[in-house]
C-alpha cells in the first residue's frame, strides 16, 4: 500500500491509500479519486518527504517496544505482589514453623508471607510444603 498526501483544486488537503502508483494513476483517470470535503475530482499528489526506515530507527522502535513491555510487566508484577501481601499474614521469622503447621493441618489454612533461609526453604520443599519466593521489586518498600 502507498499513502499519498493529496490536494484538490480548491486547496483541501487529504490523504489517500492506493495499492500502487499505477493504481492511483488509473483511479485518477477514471475520476474515482475525489476530495472528501468538496467532491472535486481535480486531485493532485502533494510533495511529500519519503519515510525512510534506517537500521537505527528500527533499533529505536524495537528498544521502545521492549521498554514498554518491561514497564507493563513490572506493573503487573507489582500488582501481583501487592495482592499477595494484602491477602497474606506476615509471620516474619516464624514462616517455616507456621507453614509446617498449615501443611500438617495443625492450624487453619491461610496465606502466609515471611522470611526463611535457603536451607529452611529447601527443607520445607522436601517435606512437600509449597513455598515460593516473593520478589522485592525496585521502588517496593515492603
Amino acid at each position: 500500500m502507498i499513502r499519498y498526501e493529496l490536494t484538490c483544486d480548491n486547496g483541501h488537503a487529504f490523504e489517500g491509500w492506493f495499492g500502487s502508483a499505477d493504481d492511483f494513476d488509473r483511479q485518477q483517470k477514471m475520476a474515482l479519486v475525489s476530495c472528501p470535503t468538496c467532491g472535486s475530482a481535480h486531485v493532485a499528489k502533494r510533495l511529500m518527504a519519503p519515510s525512510v526506515s534506517t537500521a537505527r530507527k528500527k533499533q529505536q522502535r524495537q528498544d521502545l517496544a521492549v521498554q514498554t513491555g518491561q514497564r507493563e510487566m513490572m506493573t503487573k508484577l507489582r500488582e501481583i505482589v501487592s495482592t499477595i501481601r494484602a491477602n497474606s499474614e506476615d509471620v516474619g521469622e516464624r514462616f517455616p514453623e507456621e507453614a509446617r503447621k498449615i501443611h500438617y493441618g495443625e492450624t487453619e489454612q491461610r496465606g502466609l508471607i515471611g522470611r526463611a533461609t535457603a536451607e529452611e526453604v529447601r527443607d520445607l520443599l522436601e517435606e512437600g510444603v509449597e513455598v515460593a519466593a516473593l520478589p522485592v521489586l525496585p521502588d517496593d518498600t515492603n
